[in-house]
């Protein structure tokens, strides 16, 4: 299935068996996560109403996902040509992207998770907090909070890349200078604790629902509600250990860390099965959908 990444890898002798590597990762990502996560939102936005809180942030996950798999095309072309035929502003945006998925991939998921406690432990109480209006709400503060990270970071990513006199991108991860750079770590520090605290919102949620599960449903139905809840934070765990290396190994000043941004990429991947076990009756479509 993965074969289509190999097409390119041939068009230049210069790049390195890692830098090949990279490509096929790139390129078997991109041939597996595009499909799942465009059946995944079409499914979302034709099956489901979007009156769903748990749906809207499953449709800006899978969002996110895409934004950074039509990104990969050109990381393929990078990594398997070892020449980058774009200017300075196309490589920031593909950077952009990247970082981006991790922090909105993260909010959204846990969002989710939120959203079954409330739904799960306090199904009345909370009403009036799980509707459509404050998912979108919710959704409008993560992508607006990538925006206001964005901007310092940019300025300053692109600032790294005006001191190459060749034309690079991707390889620039690991220069030193751009890593002791304040504003780059400022973020990066940002981003470890914001990851921190939304794996320990993940674990607090999965606990509570999890307890609730074993206290108020039958013997019969506390085997397959527990299964869905323990698959679903097996799989959010999955997702943390993936988002995590990438800022760490660039706080502690990692002068490779491509094989850690390769396991990033691949969360894309795994994001469609968290919306099939955490959704109640993701194939079937919703009643109150038109």
């Amino acid at each position: 299935m993965c074969e289509t990444s190999f097409l390119i890898m041939n068009t230049s002798n210069s790049t390195t068996e890692d830098e090949q590597v990279y490509a096929w990762v790139f390129g078997c990502v991109m041939v597996i996560g595009l499909p799942l996560n465009a059946v995944a939102l079409w499914i979302l936005l034709r099956r489901h109403s979007l009156k769903s809180p748990h749906a809207v942030f499953m449709v800006n996950l899978a969002f996110s996902d895409l934004l950074l798999i039509i990104s990969l095309p050109m990381r393929i072309y990078f990594h398997a040509t070892g020449t980058w035929p774009l200017n300075n502003m196309a490589c920031l945006i593909i950077t952009m992207l990247f970082r981006d998925n991790i922090r909105s991939s993260a909010m959204f998921i846990t969002f989710i998770s939120v959203d079954r406690l409330l739904a799960v432990v306090y199904p009345l109480r909370s009403r009036h907090l799980r509707t459509s209006s404050n998912a979108w709400k919710g959704a409008a503060f993560v992508w607006s909070f990538m925006l206001v990270v964005n901007i310092p970071e940019s300025l300053d990513f692109l600032e790294h890349l005006q001191d190459h006199t060749q034309p690079t991108c991707f390889k620039s991860y690991d220069s030193y200078k751009l890593l002791l750079s304040k504003t780059r770590l400022a973020v990066i520090y940002l981003q470890i604790v914001l990851l921190v605290t939304m794996l320990t919102v993940n674990i607090v949620c999965t606990v509570m629902v999890s307890w609730t599960l074993h206290r108020h449903l039958s013997d019969s139905a506390k085997v397959s509600n527990k299964m869905k809840v323990m698959l679903v934070f097996v799989m959010n765990l999955v997702l943390f250990a993936m988002f995590l290396p990438v800022p760490i190994g660039m706080a502690a000043h990692g002068k490779e860390i491509m094989p850690l941004v390769c396991l990033t990429v691949s969360n894309c991947c795994f994001d469609p099965l968290l919306y099939y076990f955490s959704f109640d009756s993701f194939w079937k479509k919703n009643e109150n959908c038109r």
